[in-house]
């Protein structure tokens, strides 16, 4: 058997497996909140921002608009974000947090550290992994 066609041998597998164990783990962190994974990191986006356009959050969550919209919606729906067409273009869409939106914030503190605890990494480890993950994405791009 050829060896580069070994499991063993392959980057993405462990990528893959990693991502979706890390996943698995957020999820009843998340739960309490009424969170998927993809809507908290969106919220981790709105909270630095405040407000985007779904360009801009799109390209900061490396998601299309495919994904973002029934996304937004959702949250728009739980009463954590609005949607509204930006007064200087209207083909521009700008996403804002609410006061509920604003206030999870404070809240959901506990999932940061909660994660840290789960993956067990040293702190100079995770920030060589958190390297080596964005230089991949961004030979990928």
């Amino acid at each position: 058997m050829n060896d580069k066609l070994k499991l063993e041998n392959q980057l993405c597998f462990p990528l893959y497996a990693a991502a979706k164990e890390v996943m698995r783990r957020y999820r009843p962190l998340l739960d309490p909140f009424g969170l998927t994974y993809t809507q908290y990191i969106a919220m981790m986006a709105l909270w630095e921002h405040r407000a985007l356009t779904i360009t801009e959050l799109g390209a900061m969550l490396m998601l299309d608009s495919g994904t973002l919209t029934p996304m937004l919606k959702k949250m728009e729906g739980d009463g954590l974000v609005v949607r509204h067409r930006s007064d200087d273009d209207e083909r521009k869409v700008i996403v804002s947090l609410t006061d509920k939106g604003a206030k999870l914030h404070d809240d959901i503190g506990i999932v940061p550290d909660s994660m840290g605890a789960c993956v067990k990494l040293a702190s100079e480890e995770a920030a060589q992994l958190y390297t080596l993950l964005y230089k991949l994405i961004n030979t990928l791009k």
